[in-house]
C-alpha cells in the first residue's frame, strides 16, 4: 500500500518538486505526492505541481490566526490520508495544534546545520558570522523554530569568494539529496527517537 505524503510551501517549490521527481523515479518507493498545500495563492511551486499531475491547493493565510489557519490545512491533509506531512520553504511557524495532528510524522529541510543560524536567511547568517562550513538539516518539526529532532544533516564547505546566493545555490543540491533519503527512511519506519537523537535503523521500528 502507498504511502501518502502532503508538502506545504510558500513560495518556488524547489524541494517540493525534488521529492516529486525522486517519488517518480522511484527513489522514494511505495508512496505518492497526494497533496501540496500553499499559503500564498502565487507561490510556484502550485503551478510545479500541476505540472506533474499533484493535486495543489492555495489556502490563503493572510488575516487568519495560526491555529484557525493551521485547522484548515490539518484537514485538508486528513482528506488525503496523508502519512508524512514535509514542509518545503514554509514560511509558517506551526501551532502546537498542528504539531499534535501528526506526531512524530512532520519534516522540514533547512539551509544551514542546525542549531546554528535558524529563521530566515540562514546563508547570510553563515557568512557575517566567519563560519567555514553550511550545510542543510532535515529534523522532525515541533512548535518552536527549527528546534525539533535532528534527522539528517550534509556539511558544505563555505569558499572565500561565496555570496548568500551561490553557496545557497550549492547548499541545494544537498538539501534535494538528503530530504529524499529522510523521507525514505521515515516512511520505511527505519528510525528510532532516543531523546532529541534520531538513530537509522536497518530494520523497520515496531509499531
Amino acid at each position: 500500500m502507498k504511502k501518502h505524503i502532503g508538502v506545504l510551501l510558500s513560495g518556488r517549490g524547489s524541494n517540493s518538486d525534488a521529492l516529486a521527481a525522486s517519488v517518480a523515479a522511484g527513489r522514494i518507493p511505495n508512496a505518492e505526492i497526494s497533496i501540496v498545500v500553499s499559503n500564498r495563492e502565487t507561490a510556484q511551486g502550485i503551478e510545479k505541481a500541476r505540472a506533474r499531475g499533484i493535486e495543489a491547493r492555495a489556502i490563503p493565510s493572510k488575516g487568519l490566526e495560526r491555529e484557525a489557519y493551521d485547522k484548515l490545512v490539518v484537514a485538508a491533509l486528513q482528506e488525503k490520508n496523508v502519512d508524512l506531512v514535509c514542509l518545503a520553504g514554509y514560511m509558517r511557524l506551526l501551532s502546537p495544534y498542528f504539531v499534535a495532528a501528526f506526531p512524530q510524522r512532520i519534516l522540514n529541510i533547512h539551509p544551514s546545520l542546525l542549531p546554528a543560524f535558524p529563521g530566515l536567511e540562514p546563508q547570510r547568517q553563515a557568512l557575517e558570522h566567519g563560519a567555514k562550513f553550511s550545510g542543510c538539516t532535515v529534523h522532525f518539526v515541533d512548535e518552536n523554530l527549527d528546534a525539533g529532532p535532528i534527522m539528517m544533516q550534509a556539511v558544505v564547505p563555505i569558499e572565500d569568494s561565496d555570496t548568500p546566493d551561490t553557496l545557497a545555490e550549492r547548499i541545494l543540491r544537498e538539501e534535494h539529496r538528503i530530504y529524499t533519503e529522510a523521507v525514505r527512511i521515515v516512511l520505511e519506519g527505519r528510525y528510532r527517537l532516543e531523546g532529541r537523537r534520531v538513530l537509522v535503523t536497518k530494520q523497520a521500528r515496531e509499531n
